[in-house]
Protein backbone atom coordinates (compact mmCIF):
# COMPACT_ATOMS: atom_id res chain seq x y z
CA UNK A 1 0.00 0.00 0.00
CA UNK A 2 2.87 2.83 0.78
CA UNK A 3 4.35 1.54 -2.41
CA UNK A 4 1.10 2.45 -4.09
CA UNK A 5 0.88 5.96 -2.05
CA UNK A 6 4.76 6.91 -3.16
CA UNK A 7 3.99 5.89 -6.93
CA UNK A 8 0.71 7.99 -6.84
CA UNK A 9 2.46 11.24 -5.62
CA UNK A 10 5.88 10.61 -8.17
CA UNK A 11 2.96 10.55 -11.13
CA UNK A 12 1.19 13.64 -9.64
CA UNK A 13 4.72 15.65 -9.16
CA UNK A 14 5.35 14.91 -12.56
CA UNK A 15 2.76 15.23 -14.48
CA UNK A 16 2.91 19.02 -14.10
CA UNK A 17 5.24 19.02 -16.36
CA UNK A 18 3.20 17.39 -19.35
CA UNK A 19 -0.04 19.59 -18.59
CA UNK A 20 1.62 23.13 -18.84
CA UNK A 21 0.16 25.70 -20.56
CA UNK A 22 1.72 26.37 -24.33
CA UNK A 23 2.23 30.27 -24.75
CA UNK A 24 0.83 30.75 -28.38
CA UNK A 25 2.99 34.16 -28.84
CA UNK A 26 6.51 32.67 -28.45
CA UNK A 27 5.71 28.83 -28.98
CA UNK A 28 7.50 26.59 -31.85
CA UNK A 29 5.33 24.72 -34.25
CA UNK A 30 6.65 21.78 -32.60
CA UNK A 31 5.37 22.46 -29.31
CA UNK A 32 2.06 23.99 -30.59
CA UNK A 33 1.99 20.34 -32.43
CA UNK A 34 2.15 18.93 -28.74
CA UNK A 35 -1.43 20.62 -27.97
CA UNK A 36 -4.71 18.54 -28.75
CA UNK A 37 -6.72 19.44 -31.77
CA UNK A 38 -3.20 21.24 -33.44
CA UNK A 39 -1.49 19.35 -36.10
CA UNK A 40 1.33 20.57 -38.78
CA UNK A 41 -1.01 22.74 -40.27
CA UNK A 42 -2.68 24.44 -37.71
CA UNK A 43 0.74 25.06 -36.01
CA UNK A 44 2.13 26.46 -39.38
CA UNK A 45 -1.04 28.69 -39.91
CA UNK A 46 -0.59 30.09 -36.04
CA UNK A 47 3.09 30.80 -36.46
CA UNK A 48 2.01 32.69 -40.26
CA UNK A 49 -0.79 34.43 -38.42
CA UNK A 50 1.51 35.54 -35.83
CA UNK A 51 4.41 36.52 -38.10
CA UNK A 52 1.94 38.39 -40.21
CA UNK A 53 0.04 40.40 -37.29
CA UNK A 54 2.05 40.34 -34.60
CA UNK A 55 1.27 38.79 -30.60
CA UNK A 56 -1.79 37.51 -29.86
CA UNK A 57 -3.41 39.77 -27.18
CA UNK A 58 -5.75 37.24 -25.57
CA UNK A 59 -6.46 33.11 -26.23
CA UNK A 60 -9.37 34.15 -28.05
CA UNK A 61 -7.46 35.94 -31.01
CA UNK A 62 -6.35 32.81 -32.17
CA UNK A 63 -9.95 32.09 -33.76
CA UNK A 64 -9.01 34.45 -36.18
CA UNK A 65 -6.29 31.50 -37.98
CA UNK A 66 -8.32 29.93 -40.37
CA UNK A 67 -8.82 26.54 -39.34
CA UNK A 68 -9.33 27.34 -35.70
CA UNK A 69 -13.13 27.38 -34.63
CA UNK A 70 -14.97 26.76 -31.16
CA UNK A 71 -13.87 23.23 -31.54
CA UNK A 72 -10.36 23.44 -31.44
CA UNK A 73 -11.08 25.81 -28.82
CA UNK A 74 -12.80 23.63 -26.59
CA UNK A 75 -10.34 21.03 -27.43
CA UNK A 76 -7.40 23.21 -26.26
CA UNK A 77 -9.24 24.08 -22.82
CA UNK A 78 -6.99 25.48 -20.30
CA UNK A 79 -3.66 24.50 -22.23
CA UNK A 80 -2.45 27.89 -24.05
CA UNK A 81 -1.96 30.91 -22.70
CA UNK A 82 -0.48 34.41 -24.33
CA UNK A 83 2.08 36.18 -22.94
CA UNK A 84 2.05 40.15 -22.92
CA UNK A 85 2.92 41.20 -26.11
CA UNK A 86 4.76 44.23 -25.49
CA UNK A 87 7.40 42.41 -23.16
CA UNK A 88 7.71 40.00 -26.02
CA UNK A 89 8.63 42.49 -28.35
CA UNK A 90 10.44 44.93 -25.53
CA UNK A 91 12.73 41.61 -25.01
CA UNK A 92 12.66 40.91 -29.12
CA UNK A 93 14.07 44.72 -28.97
CA UNK A 94 16.93 44.00 -26.32
CA UNK A 95 18.46 41.12 -27.32
CA UNK A 96 18.25 41.96 -31.31
CA UNK A 97 19.01 46.08 -31.21
CA UNK A 98 18.76 46.94 -35.19
CA UNK A 99 20.44 50.33 -34.43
Amino acid sequence: MKKLLILTVLIFLFSGQVYAAVDINTATQTELETLQGIGPAKAKAIIEYREKNGSFTSIEGLTSVDGIGPGTMKQLGNSITVSNPQTAETTAAVTNPQE
